[in-house]
This record gives C-alpha cells, sequence and structure tokens, in this order.
C-alpha cells in the first residue's frame, strides 16, 4: 500500500491564513465594541442621553415620547430619597449590585407559592438596562447589564445614576422621567413635588403603564404607605 500524502504546503498556508483572518476580526470586534461602549458611556457623563432603546421599541408599539430632563439639583429631594427607599436603599454604599438582594429575591421566586417575580436589580443595574439595552430577560442582556453597570460605577458615579435613572424611568405609557411624570399628574414641576406626590411617581416604576397614580388599590396604597414610611427612616440623600 502507497503512504498517504501529507498535506501540502499551499493547503497549510491557506489554513493558517483563515485562523489568522478570523482571529484578526475576533480583535477587530472586541476593539470597536469594548471602544464605542465605553466612548458612550463617557458621553452620557456630561451629555443627556437623547434616546433610549425603551422609548424607540415604545414608539414602534404606537406610543408618543414624553420627556422633559431635568437637573438632580433643581428635583424635589424628595425624588431620589423616594427612589431609594423603594428601589434600592442600599444605592449609596453598594458598588453596582446588591447581593443580598440577589439572593433574597432568589429565594423568594423559587417558593412553591410565588405569585410574582421579585426583582433584586439595583437602582444602578436598571439605569444601565434603561440607558443602553432592551427590556427583555436574557442571558446575553444580563450579561450586557452587569458590563454597562460596571462602567458607569467606575464613570459615573452615584450622582449621575440618580440624575440619568430619574430622567428616563418611563413613569407611564409613552412618559419618561419624572419631570414629565410630575407634570402629567401633578400639573407642577418636579421641584415642586412633596412626599406623598414623590412616593406616588417612583410606585409606579414596576410597572408604569398598568400602574396609575389615582388608585384604590389596597396593594398600591400599602406600597406607598412602605414607602413615605422609608422615606421619613433614611431622612436625607447624601450623594
Amino acid at each position: 500500500m502507497g503512504k498517504a500524502k501529507a498535506p501540502t504546503k499551499k493547503k497549510a498556508g491557506k489554513s493558517s491564513s483563515l485562523i489568522s483572518k478570523i482571529l484578526k476580526i475576533f480583535k477587530w470586534t472586541l476593539i470597536i465594541f469594548f471602544g464605542s461602549t465605553i466612548f458612550m458611556v463617557l458621553l452620557y457623563k456630561w451629555v443627556n442621553p437623547p434616546i433610549t432603546p425603551l422609548m424607540v421599541i415604545r414608539k414602534i408599539e404606537g406610543y408618543s415620547i414624553n420627556k422633559d430632563w431635568e437637573s438632580l439639583d433643581k428635583m424635589s429631594p424628595n425624588l431620589p430619597l423616594a427612589a431609594l427607599a423603594a428601589e434600592d436603599p442600599n444605592f449609596l454604599t453598594h458598588r453596582g449590585f446588591d447581593f443580598n438582594a440577589i439572593e433574597k429575591a432568589y429565594k423568594e421566586n423559587n417558593k412553591k407559592n410565588a405569585r410574582r417575580v421579585r426583582g433584586g436589580s439595583t437602582i444602578s443595574q436598571q439605569t444601565a438596562k434603561n440607558v443602553f439595552l432592551w427590556p427583555t430577560r436574557d442571558y446575553i442582556r444580563k450579561g450586557l447589564e452587569t458590563y454597562f453597570t460596571i462602567l458607569i460605577e467606575f464613570i459615573w458615579g452615584k450622582e449621575r445614576i440618580m440624575e440619568v435613572y430619574l430622567n428616563v424611568v418611563e413613569t407611564g405609557p409613552g412618559i419618561y422621567g419624572c419631570e414629565a411624570g410630575s407634570k402629567e399628574y401633578f400639573h407642577k414641576l418636579s421641584a415642586k413635588l412633596n412626599q406623598q406626590e414623590a412616593a406616588s411617581i417612583i410606585c409606579l416604576f414596576p410597572n408604569p403603564r398598568k400602574y396609575k397614580i389615582n388608585t384604590s388599590s389596597p396593594k398600591m396604597l400599602e406600597h406607598r404607605r412602605n414607602v413615605v414610611q422609608g422615606m421619613n427612616y433614611i431622612g436625607k440623600v447624601n450623594f
């Protein structure tokens, strides 16, 4: 029997060239991804995001885009206080992730009689998702959410994260941010919101297209009372 022919130098060269091209494409993909995402996060440290993926999605679904940006120092201090009380009491001390809240949410969601999914996301995580990502539950989005959360914690800081959060969060059908929500529901500037009014807007965040400001729902009323109690307990937000 004749010996099998060894691969020719020509074929080996083609294979090596193909691998080299794949590695080059992969390298440039990573460079473009990290370069562009870091650039966007740096830009939004000083420039207010003009639009978010969620706004685009809602627009396609037929909703309007009603938003009115307001700087944090011109908002009522009741708004960030209510956000901490309702969404993330440890916001000022964690580095983007509240692992105790995540563990608690995991245990709650795995109970046999769990009626709804409990979230463990921090304000930082929600801001990263709202500004840069799409509103679905999948591993790719969660991975990117983690990446962007680390970036904004490192580059923006807590005060800027809270400012962006309160300006891009959905507060009703086609309504974004607390300033637009304040004008829509209370016909006043967000700077004028009292404790109860600020708590009422923040209580919409879990499901702003379903929940209503003027409601007699016992669950919503209890939630608002709990938020106000939390606001009184925290007392003041010092960034």
